[in-house]
């Protein structure tokens, strides 16, 4: 994780911006838990990450992803057990609009690090 946050506060330096929205089921599983408290040092590294229950997330894609420089689209791909088995780089002009107008609704409904942290009573990890 120290070469993540190290990457994100040369590229913060740098003048680039890191933000996601992360979608959650209510309660909260013990790895979304673990996450949640474990984000501290991502937003201290200058991330902005945020928010959204399931329940909020009404309309936006059941699919995980990646925008860069709002251009290029990572989709991401999960087995049966939710483990990671690959990312599907997209550069149709049409589903990058698509991603990046669901990533903005996202984000306008979802809820800063600390506050859903309060919320939920998580400390940091």
């Amino acid at each position: 994780m120290q070469d993540w946050l190290a990457m994100v506060g040369v590229a913060m330096a740098e003048g680039r911006r890191f933000s996601r929205v992360r979608v959650v089921d209510l309660p909260l599983s013990d790895y979304n838990a673990f996450g949640l408290a474990v984000s501290a040092r991502n937003n201290e590294a200058g991330e902005d990450i945020r928010y959204l229950t399931r329940s909020e997330a009404g309309g936006l894609p059941d699919h995980d992803y990646w925008l860069f420089d709002s251009r290029k689209l990572l989709v991401m791909h999960f087995d049966r057990d939710d483990r990671f088995t690959h990312g599907e780089i997209i550069e149709d002009p049409a589903a990058v609009v698509e991603h990046n107008y669901w990533r903005d609704a996202a984000w306008h409904k979802a809820v800063r690090r600390d506050s859903f942290a309060e919320q939920q009573h998580i400390g940091r990890f």
